[in-house]
């Protein structure tokens, strides 16, 4: 079983509302928990792991559970060999700015090694917001979502190389090759993965970047919106594309 636990916000929700159902379509058992706090940044992360705060709504397999848990009982959760993966992330208005990350992902990467020394750390990369947008435009005033990535993509490669990370999860990457493949709505409120496609790929490139496996053999298709055939080719394809941008060697 490969066990995968993410430190995250809505963006790793997103990113793991289908994955357990996706490795399970091709017959790998994958346990995918996540920590949820809505918009949270690294730094009340960091506050919430020291002080021990009980604040995350745990998601359990793409499925809210109703729990609450704190990092340190999510991270001694499985004590059985422990977490094979842990997932850190930026929230999104703030991942552009490298600034923002520091002292508090190292101090909360140094808590994690503290108590799941055998975890293989992972750095999710977030997607820029919707062409547009007000949140693009206004909040962040970005003329265009490329620049946006462009800064998102800086600050999590450097992110990475800070921590000494096993590698990045290329969701942003991701989202750029849907659009550049032809798919116009990525984004369900602007700034969100939409709930079929979106969310599909993203946990298409987790699948891919965990497992090393070929996406050819997923038939996973229990989506809460629906989503076309010629769109899963498409996800296939953009997901692959950019997880080959970060992981071929």
């Amino acid at each position: 079983m490969i066990k995968v636990l993410s430190i995250g916000n809505s963006f790793s929700e997103d990113s793991t509302r289908y994955l357990h159902g996706i490795a399970k379509s091709a017959g790998v058992d994958l346990k995918s928990v996540n920590l949820y706090i809505g918009g949270c940044p690294l730094c009340e992360h960091y506050i919430n792991a020291i002080e021990d705060r009980p604040n995350y709504a745990l998601t359990f397999n793409g499925e809210g559970t109703g729990f609450h848990v704190s990092i340190k009982e999510a991270l001694l959760s499985e004590s059985w060999n422990g977490w094979d993966y842990i997932t850190v992330q930026q929230v999104s208005h703030k991942a552009p700015d490298y600034d923002t990350y520091q002292p508090y992902l190292n101090s909360l990467v140094e808590y994690v090694k503290k108590y799941a020394p055998k975890a293989k750390l992972l750095v999710h990369q977030t997607w820029a917001y919707e062409q547009g947008s007000d949140r693009l435009t206004k909040e962040l005033g970005y003329n265009d979502y490329h620049e946006m990535l462009n800064d998102v993509t800086r600050a999590y490669d450097k992110a990475c190389r800070d921590i000494d990370a096993y590698g990045i999860i290329p969701s942003g990457t991701a989202f750029d090759r849907l659009i550049e493949n032809g798919i116009k709505q990525v984004h369900r409120d602007t700034f969100h993965a939409s709930p079929g496609l979106g969310r599909y790929t993203l946990g298409l490139v987790w699948y891919e970047v965990l497992t090393g496996n070929s996406l050819d053999n997923i038939s996973f298709n229990d989506f809460d919106v629906p989503v076309t055939d010629e769109e899963i080719k498409i996800a296939k394809k953009s997901a692959h594309e950019a997880v080959m941008k970060y992981w071929d060697k």
